[in-house]
């Protein structure tokens, strides 16, 4: 479905080029859910602007259904970290701007919207401002913004990073449910081993700046029923962290070198 071709990716920083992804190969399969990590700076985010087509590859191509990206596509949804919400506009008309943008009918995102809304339990929180929600219901409403889109492929940036364990443990759920029930493409970024493991099919480790490809791990138990509370889960953490341990040790110890 999505597939980067020996990607390069530099960046300038004031006077300084910037390396951020060297040699990324890498095919995204229709219907599976992935997710990144790696340490801190390896081009985790870039990557997912990349498949967005909101940055183009210094070097490389970028391909989703064979075509190249060279700009955002509509199949695409992104979702960031910080929510992404128009402190302005209430959370009815956050979720709807994308439907706007694309001059969908009122009508028809009326009924879109009111499945998503019901969907996300958002259905309470229509005429509120991003002012007056929560960490969670902020994300809610992001989520609910990319899902009206029907996308294809859902792209989030570390979409959970900024919530408390339980609440992020409970979005973990939706983000697996609605993925399953609406068969979406997924990627994820994430710093947390335990979300990796729970989320994705296959775990991409990137290796510390300039990111390459170290492993990738297959998650063959992941979106089974009590899979968080199995020993198999446990063990699949372990082997990803010992991975994550393994490279960017080594890449620290080339970094010293230089």
């Amino acid at each position: 479905m999505l597939s980067l071709n020996d990607v390069f990716l530099t960046y300038s920083n004031g006077n300084t080029s910037v390396q951020a992804l060297a040699g990324v190969n890498l095919k995204i399969e229709k219907g599976k859910s992935y997710a990144i990590i790696g340490p801190s700076g390896c081009g985790k985010t870039s990557l997912i602007f990349l498949m967005a087509g909101l940055i183009a590859p210094t070097q490389g191509e970028v391909f989703l259904h064979e075509m190249k990206v060279v700009k955002p596509h509509r199949g695409t949804a992104l979702i960031l970290q910080e929510y992404g919400l128009l402190p302005w506009k209430t959370v009815w008309e956050n979720a709807a701007l994308g439907l706007k943008l694309r001059k969908v009918p009122e009508q028809e995102i009326a009924d879109i919207l009111g499945q998503v809304f019901e969907e996300l339990e958002l259905t309470e929180c229509i005429d509120r401002y991003p002012n007056q929600l929560s960490g969670g219901q902020k994300q809610r409403v992001a989520l609910a913004r990319a899902l009206s889109l029907q996308p294809e492929i859902l792209l989030m940036d570390e979409p959970l990073s900024a919530l408390d364990a339980l609440t992020r443990e409970n979005l973990q759920e939706v983000i697996l449910r609605l993925i399953k029930k609406h068969r979406i493409t997924s990627v994820l970024v994430t710093h947390s081993i335990e979300e990796a493991v729970y989320l994705g099919q296959e775990i991409i480790i990137l290796s510390a700046r300039p990111g390459k490809i170290s492993a990738i791990v297959a998650n063959t138990e992941q979106g089974t029923e009590g899979y968080r509370h199995k020993m198999s889960f446990y063990a699949k953490c372990t082997e990803v962290r010992g991975l994550l341990e393994v490279h960017c040790q080594s890449d620290d110890r080339l970094l010293q070198k230089q």
